[in-house]
């Protein structure tokens, strides 16, 4: 890595394994835990970016020195935000109506460096299908827990990979960080890192 610090404001255990993925470890890990309650009638991405830039900024204010990434990711049915599930009937809410349609998945990013405040911001949105799921299915993936702490109720990156017969745009962004997008902000702040061996 370079000289420059890098604090990830997110406790998600996924996006630290996605950056480690091209090679980049933070520094520091400082969760923001602002409120992410949607405003009435918020738009998605509007949501989406105005939580990512409120995580950052949250967190840039605890750093005298070092580059701030934030992101958030909101799982949308149309204008509806699918959040995570506060319990089974929640998750079962979410997985019927993502059965058998598309459905989006935006991730915002912000990237703040806390010496001078200079900003960077993406919004990265892939669209993801799900196959009809019948009942056996649902009571099956309900019952592996893997649906807590989901966005939408559901994890590409486990069970749910069978229920996904199609995505458009950035798989990584629908775990959680989209790669490229994030490789190409902490480029343009002037950070490096060693490529991972093989």
């Amino acid at each position: 890595m370079s000289r420059q610090r890098l604090i990830l404001a997110s406790a998600s255990p996924r996006r630290a394994d996605l950056l480690a993925q091209i090679g980049v470890i933070p520094d520091d890990v400082d969760p923001a835990n602002i409120d992410e309650t949607p405003f009435k009638d918020e738009l998605p991405r509007v949501y989406a970016a105005r939580l990512a830039q409120s995580k950052a900024e949250a967190v840039a204010k605890r750093h005298a020195l070092g580059l701030v990434l934030a992101a958030d990711t909101v799982v949308a049915v149309g204008r509806r935000i699918l959040d995570k599930p506060s319990d089974e009937a929640d998750a079962r809410k979410h997985l019927g109506l993502l059965s058998g349609r598309r459905h989006r998945v935006t991730t915002a990013l912000t990237l703040i460096r806390t010496d001078d405040g200079r900003a960077w911001s993406r919004l990265v949105e892939t669209q993801v299908k799900l196959k009809r799921l019948s009942a056996p299915e649902t009571d099956a993936y309900i019952l592996s827990g893997e649906w807590r702490g989901k966005a939408g109720g559901y994890a590409i990156q486990g069970i749910a990979a069978r229920f996904v017969p199609w995505i458009g745009g950035s798989h990584s962004n629908v775990v959680g960080l989209p790669l490229t997008e994030t490789a190409g902000l902490l480029e343009a702040a002037g950070l490096t890192w060693d490529w991972p061996k093989a």
